[in-house]
């Protein structure tokens, strides 16, 4: 890098790649797994492999899974996120790979959410 309009030009060319991925995954459905120290501890490893191999294997295109770090409710690990265009996010708690498997066939193919999985104000 010999100048600021070369610096400049590395910015905008990220930038544009930067949006370029926000772009493309806004219609997908994004499910997010903790993966913090009491997340993996709890078994959400198992859940997250669960997750992606459903989501492959049922060609979920629309689909994006993920890891995060520490969600802050260790108490209910392992947790899952669903993330929806337009609609509020979904937390599913205490997520074992049987729990996984109903999540995808009732809610990211059906689009009905669990609520017996869910984090809800009877939970707390």
């Amino acid at each position: 890098m010999k100048s600021l309009a070369e610096l400049k030009a590395i910015r905008d060319r990220m930038q544009g790649e930067v949006n370029m991925r926000e772009d493309d995954n806004s219609h997908h459905i994004r499910v997010v797994v903790g993966m913090a120290t009491c997340g993996i501890a709890s078994g959400a490893r198992p859940v997250l492999n669960k997750l992606a191999e459903d989501v492959q294997a049922k060609h979920l295109d629309n689909v994006i899974v993920t890891q995060t770090g520490c969600i802050g409710l260790c108490q209910y690990e392992p947790i899952v996120e669903v993330y929806e265009p337009g609609k509020e996010k979904v937390t599913y708690i205490k997520m074992t790979p049987e729990k996984a498997d109903e999540v995808v066939e009732q809610h990211l193919i059906r689009g009905q959410v669990l609520g017996k999985y869910t984090l809800s104000a009877t939970n707390l």
